[in-house]
């Protein structure tokens, strides 16, 4: 586990997306990813890297529509490898299976590969740089954008044959479309108690806690104002942010409340929603 995905930091650790056809998903999360499929029931399953706890958690809705364009939520879920010689593992597995990846950067901080999954939910594939190397300016933390040697990410996996994502992948952050960057900043920095780490001015904002290079970003790519996706489309369910401890809980959800977000508590789930429709699901 990475040390910036532990207590008391507070980081993503499960995403839940609405597919379009639950067995073609199932397929590409195990035979393109190397996900083991848990927890079966009827038009949901859970994913799991170590096969004993989910982190991505699968759903086919009743009478689900196509994923609907220029609308807040998902960018890209990212997972975390435990070394690069895991990410040139399974970025060989996706290339000798001719699946494409529509992007490849090397951003100081961290080696990443991007793709789609069938429903054109966004993946990022990465492995973080030694912390020793990350470039820190004034409390902001430089991310530049440079091309990917894909060729020696591939060599460090030393010709092992990749059989399944490496147990210990997490989920090491989420990007997220947003329709007001000030008022999501407000939301994630002053009620969720996050910091901001790095801007792209009037484009991005990545936020963190102890000092990692992102745990939750978002980004304005997808236009200003836009709404909200239907609730039975392709895409984006919640995702879970876990705190430290009960305690940490309470108060950041008194936090939420004093700044006028809505937080609920429905069957022992304590939920709320950023100022774009994204649902929250705060855990322990």
């Amino acid at each position: 586990m990475s040390k910036f995905h532990e207590s008391p930091n507070k980081y993503v650790n499960h995403v839940v997306l609405k597919v379009s056809n639950i067995e073609k998903s199932i397929e590409f999360y195990e035979n393109i990813l190397g996900f083991k499929s848990i927890n079966r029931e009827n038009k949901k399953v859970e994913i799991s890297a170590d096969g004993i706890n989910p982190i991505l958690t699968l759903e086919e809705p009743e009478n689900v529509k196509p994923k609907e364009l220029r609308r807040t939520g998902l960018y890209h879920f990212a997972l975390l490898m435990p070394s690069r010689k895991e990410l040139g593992k399974i970025l060989k597995h996706i290339r000798d299976l001719n699946y494409p990846l529509i992007g490849a950067s090397h951003h100081g901080i961290s080696e990443a590969i991007y793709l789609q999954d069938i429903d054109d939910n966004g993946i990022e594939i990465y492995a973080d740089t030694p912390v020793s190397s990350w470039q820190w300016r004034d409390d902001q933390l430089d991310m530049p954008t440079r091309r990917l040697d894909l060729e020696s990410i591939i060599e460090e996996g030393k010709g092992e044959e990749f059989k399944s994502i490496h147990p210990k992948t997490i989920i090491g952050h989420i990007h997220l479309h947003v329709a007001d960057l000030e008022e999501a900043e407000r939301f994630y920095v002053d009620g969720l108690g996050f910091n901001v780490v790095s801007k792209i001015p009037r484009q991005a904002i990545f936020t963190s806690t102890g000092g990692y290079h992102h745990h939750i970003a978002f980004n304005v790519w997808n236009g200003i104002g836009i709404p909200a996706p239907s609730k039975d489309s392709v895409g984006m369910k919640y995702y879970s942010i876990k705190l430290p401890d009960e305690k940490e809980r309470l108060k950041t959800v008194d936090n939420l409340v004093r700044l006028g977000y809505e937080v609920n508590s429905q069957a022992g789930n304590i939920i709320t929603f950023d100022p774009s429709e994204n649902e929250i699901h705060l855990v322990i």
